[in-house]
């Protein structure tokens, strides 16, 4: 069992001089980490989905660049750097959507550009210094956000924005583990998320092994139960933030947000600054990744749906930033964001814009 200062979910592992990826598709009936030694394993592990969450992707990838630099130094020394690109190059377009992967990736390329000497030490340094901040970002969100939550209530989420997601803690399920222990949310109600169903899957079994009551719902259910007054926030991640504030996040999210604007709901977006990309103006520039028709033709290799239909897979949407009430970040809490919030906070730490 989880405790509120120390849950032991942990989907990235580094250990004994490799990486541990808790398989996210095998949950909740099994609990199985892959052990993974090479760059191209890691890259594709995230491919795959065997680790997913924006921040986890990120950490992910960092620890993939450890290994890949110590396989090619092993290699030839006069060499490392020029095969060590096409491993980074195969890392940076694992997934397209979460720009906490390039962000954790380009925090890499400083030392692999100094490095005359073995770079996997001040690599490794690196990775696991990107782990600590995302976990320490976390805990801090979860104050910041459970600091604005109001009176005692319940909240839904989608998707997994948990420790599974992140390096351990969560963003999301971050400020509803943080607001459960102060006494703010009496209950969660947990979207099942298709294709993937990492709400039935993952959110519902991180919120039952912490002891926090949890309710799950089909994804088209959420608007009712805003209908009947059920909820007071609607709390989310994200994977990529645009400079004017709109959120790309796991596809049924925007529904999510015009349903609790027109109920009177809140509507809260967790995530590190990591997430924040101030070189796209907007979401319409925000790369939106389409996953395979299998997904939604096919549940647990069974199909589920007429040979021949023709299928449409976004794996995110994005929310416009009008319909966000709060973001909130390691820095401080943006209401209402817009471009000149965005800028403000990413420019300076603060506690509130």
């Amino acid at each position: 069992m989880m405790s509120h200062d120390e849950d032991q979910v942990r989907a990235v592992i580094w250990r004994d001089d490799a990486l541990e990826l808790l398989d996210q598709r095998l949950l909740p009936m099994e609990i199985r980490y892959q052990r993974l030694t090479t760059g191209v394993e890691v890259a594709e592990a995230i491919r795959n989905m065997v680790v997913r969450g924006a921040p986890a992707i990120g950490i992910t990838a960092a620890y993939g660049v450890v290994l890949a630099a110590r396989a090619h130094w092993a290699e030839n020394p006069d060499h490392w750097r020029k095969s060590l690109h096409e491993d980074w190059q195969r890392l940076a377009s694992s997934r397209p959507t979460a720009v906490n992967l390039l962000w954790a990736l380009r925090r890499m390329e400083p030392i692999i550009a100094e490095c005359s000497s073995n770079p996997v030490e001040r690599l490794l340094a690196e990775a696991r210094a990107i782990h600590e901040d995302d976990i320490a970002a976390n805990r801090r969100m979860g104050q910041l956000g459970a600091a604005v939550l109001g009176e005692r209530g319940a909240v839904l989420t989608h998707c997994n924005a948990g420790a599974l997601a992140t390096g351990g803690y969560g963003t999301a399920l971050g400020v509803i583990r943080t607001g459960h222990a102060a006494g703010l949310i009496e209950r969660v109600y947990a979207d099942e998320t298709r294709p993937w169903l990492q709400g039935a899957r993952l959110t519902a079994w991180e919120l039952v092994q912490d002891s926090i009551p949890v309710t799950l719902l089909a994804d088209g259910a959420a608007a009712a139960l805003m209908q009947q007054g059920r909820v007071r926030w609607v709390i989310v991640g994200a994977d990529r933030i645009a400079a004017n504030g709109d959120v790309a996040n796991k596809i049924g999210t925007y529904g999510l947000a015009i349903a609790a604007r027109h109920h009177g709901v809140r509507f809260m977006v967790v995530a590190p600054t990591s997430t924040v990309d101030l070189s796209i103006p907007d979401g319409t520039a925000i790369p939106i990744e389409q996953r395979a028709a299998e997904e939604l033709l096919t549940l647990g290799g069974q199909p589920v749906a007429a040979a021949g239909t023709e299928v449409w897979n976004p794996s995110f949407d994005v929310t416009p930033a009008e319909l966000v009430d709060a973001l909130v970040t390691e820095r401080g809490v943006v209401w209402w964001p817009d471009t000149a919030k965005m800028t403000g906070i990413m420019g300076e730490m603060s506690d509130a814009i």
